[in-house]
């Protein structure tokens, strides 16, 4: 019989550990239910944040190329494949592009802008090669189908990226202008100028953060829409988001006000109030 009296703490796992540290970064407060397992490709993406700001260094030789891969490998609706994406490097013309996008300086300091594009005009030089006249393109159905697969294939792109050390950020702004930035890109009739996406190193000196999000109380509804959680979901994230924009140094107003004013005027939109008009002007007919 042992005399031993040492007592015998549990041993913890530290992969649990790390999930349930990212899982508690990700809604800046502890979560309550733990992954199944956890991996790395669940790593990278509740580690996912927003780099506005970036270091000197260029992208690796063949980087680009591999994260168009990626974006590739992203479904595709009937295999249209009705997105295509402009590589910036050009500082020029990623300065003027940062001008239509509302001056954000990270479109300047980042090696790599990708402007991801709602491609319609190569369907449509296929069927007129074809002999046919693609009635079915001139539907909104079929920009909306450019549009998703633009977006799932550079959501694709940005797993891709950040597991490679990389950061980025989205430039919605790229729509405050669109047929501006359709001639800066020399774009043809027929496609859309959806998103930006800046690429490159962050700067290790300003580091970004990741962003709680919302509880799940409050996106998640199981088998049918239910809004009662809601309320009491959105205020306790009004108190974590205040607090982690404090610590961040800007502004306190809680997501609710945020996201008010973010909708509240015509002019808050920046532009892309007229953004029917400028499809038009771009050639689509959105039957």
């Amino acid at each position: 019989m042992s005399t031993d009296n040492t007592l015998e703490l549990p041993v913890r796992n530290p992969l649990s550990d790390a999930a349930d540290a990212a899982l508690c970064e990700r809604y800046g407060a502890p979560f309550a239910t733990s992954p199944p397992e956890w991996n790395d490709t669940l790593e990278t993406l509740l580690a996912h944040r927003s780099v506005r700001a970036f270091d000197d260094r260029p992208l690796p030789d063949g980087a680009l190329e591999t994260l168009i891969a990626a974006a590739q490998s992203a479904p595709s609706s009937s295999n249209l494949q009705t997105w295509s994406v402009v590589a910036v490097e050009d500082p020029a013309r990623k300065a003027r592009l940062s001008v239509l996008a509302g001056d954000q300086t990270h479109i300047r300091h980042a090696p790599l802008l990708l402007v991801w594009l709602a491609d319609l005009a190569r369907l449509e030089a296929v069927a007129a090669r074809a002999g046919v006249k693609p009635e079915g393109l001139h539907y909104l159905e079929t920009l909306l189908v450019g549009v998703i697969d633009a977006a799932l294939a550079a959501q694709n792109a940005v797993v891709a990226l950040e597991s490679l050390g990389l950061g980025s950020v989205y430039i919605g702004a790229i729509r405050n202008a669109p047929e501006q930035v359709a001639a800066e890109l020399a774009l043809p009739p027929h496609v859309l100028p959806v998103f930006g996406l800046c690429v490159g190193y962050a700067d290790l000196a300003r580091p970004a953060q990741v962003k709680p999000r919302l509880p799940q109380s409050v996106v998640l509804h199981r088998e049918r829409y239910d809004a009662h959680a809601q309320p009491s979901g959105i205020a306790v994230y009004d108190g974590i988001l205040s607090e982690f924009q404090t610590r961040q140094g800007q502004s306190e107003a809680a997501w609710t006000c945020r996201s008010i004013e973010r909708w509240r005027t015509r002019e808050s939109l920046h532009g892309r109030d007229r953004l029917r008009d400028a499809l038009a002007a771009l050639g689509f007919e959105l039957r």
